[in-house]
């Protein structure tokens, strides 16, 4: 989907999403010391809320102004509106302006493999040394089961893959499949898997 197509999705209804944070970036997130954070991808807010409520200046990005306008509007409701910097930019073609960040994160982006090496590769300049990246997405092992994915095995990948494409310069920290319930179309309990790569920049 271009940026038109989700700030049509976003526009159209409310919420898209839950709400609620990622359960991986609060799980593994949850025991560092609060710095500077980036957020990649941020649709309507819910991680950079989250990281803002628990003590990190986040700096959220994503190429859907009305995503944007709508996650804004919720900080401002819970009184961060001064503890999180929303920036309108496409991926493909952003930069940092600002020193490296402490932690840079996000979850499910799922594009075709060049485009998303590059982005991976931007957000990993983008750490300080001793910062942390954490990269989020669907395992390839879901297209197996049947729960609504893009049928592309190309959007996929492994922690494996990730942590070979950092280098050196690194310490991988987490490097998993993670299981989850999730209920399948027609009813019934599935587990599906997601990518979870926690590095630290050496």
């Amino acid at each position: 989907m271009d940026q038109a197509e989700w700030d049509e999705r976003y526009g159209a209804r409310e919420p898209v999403w839950s709400g609620r944070a990622n359960a991986t970036l609060v799980a593994q997130v949850s025991g560092l010391a609060p710095g500077r954070a980036l957020e990649a991808a941020a649709g309507e807010g819910a991680d950079a809320i989250w990281l803002a409520e628990h003590g990190w200046r986040v700096t959220a990005l994503d190429f859907s102004a009305v995503g944007l306008a709508r996650a804004e509007a919720a900080a401002t409701e819970r009184g961060l509106g001064e503890a999180i910097r929303w920036v309108h930019a496409d991926l493909l073609d952003w930069a940092p302006d600002e020193p490296p960040y402490d932690l840079v994160t996000s979850h499910y982006l799922h594009l075709a493999s060049e485009p998303r090496n590059r982005i991976y590769a931007t957000l990993a300049a983008a750490v300080a040394p001793g910062g942390r990246l954490l990269i989020v997405g669907h395992h390839p092992s879901d297209l197996e089961v049947g729960v609504g994915r893009p049928s592309d095995p190309d959007r996929y990948f492994t922690a494996e893959q990730l942590a070979a494409d950092l280098g050196a310069g690194w310490t991988v920290e987490q490097a998993l499949a993670a299981p989850r319930p999730a209920t399948h179309p027609e009813g019934h309990e599935v587990t599906i898997r997601d990518t979870v790569l926690l590095a630290r920049r050496d």
